[in-house]
């Protein structure tokens, strides 16, 4: 019973070791950088938010959710759906994209795109356990303290790193200049729209904090 009951113990502790790792990452900032040459004097009037995918809905999503923490700084913004046509398979053409920077009078664009994804594979070897019985230097005591050994047997451990590369660029006299950029990575994003929200609100706190917004 005394078994059992340490057993219990330890499983659930084994469990919690191997849901924590994947819980408590989410998204941060590998770098940034800020073109030492530009001054942030004034809120941008119009700003593009673009994301660069071959998937229609993850593009979609990601723009909305950028463009909406953009806004949240005072600037209005654009989410890139809602005036690029982009299907899926197909390329963007740039005079195209130059026609509508122009007429919707943009004068700033953030734009992400993915440089990689990281699957890593990790084995955790096991562990033996001895609960804290009395050892009073017998030989009862000694096969009373080790005969209760619990083994935790080891497992895989899968890890998912998602890396983003996110540019800011100033629009103008026709001039598309770059004047920050910044790298993340998020880690294991099983749910894809909370993975994005985390992004973004990152992504937009550091280019604050930068002196680029």
């Amino acid at each position: 019973m005394v078994r059992f009951w340490y057993a219990r113990i330890l499983v659930g502790a084994s469990i919690l070791f191997v849901v924590m790792p994947t819980a408590g990452k989410s998204s941060k900032v590998v770098m940034s950088w800020k073109n030492p040459a530009y001054v942030h004097s004034k809120t941008f009037s119009r700003v593009l938010a673009l994301g660069l995918s071959d998937k229609a809905k993850i593009r979609a999503d990601f723009e909305d959710a950028l463009a909406a923490q953009l806004a949240e700084t005072g600037m209005e913004t654009i989410a890139g759906n809602t005036i690029l046509l982009r299907p899926e398979g197909t390329h963007l053409d740039l005079q195209y994209l130059r026609t509508q920077v122009r007429e919707n009078k943009l004068d700033a664009v953030v734009v992400s795109r993915l440089i990689k994804v990281d699957n890593t594979v990790t084995y955790v070897p096991g562990t033996a356990y001895i609960p804290p019985l009395p050892y009073y230097g017998t030989f009862y005591g000694y096969y009373g303290a080790v005969y209760p050994a619990v083994y935790t047997p080891g497992y895989l451990k899968e890890e998912k790193k998602v890396r983003i590369e996110t540019n800011l660029y100033v629009i103008s006299s026709g001039e598309v200049e770059l004047v920050w950029t910044g790298i993340t990575d998020t880690f294991n994003p099983s749910n894809v729209d909370k993975a994005i929200d985390r992004l973004v609100k990152l992504v937009v706190k550091q280019m604050r904090d930068d002196g680029a917004l």
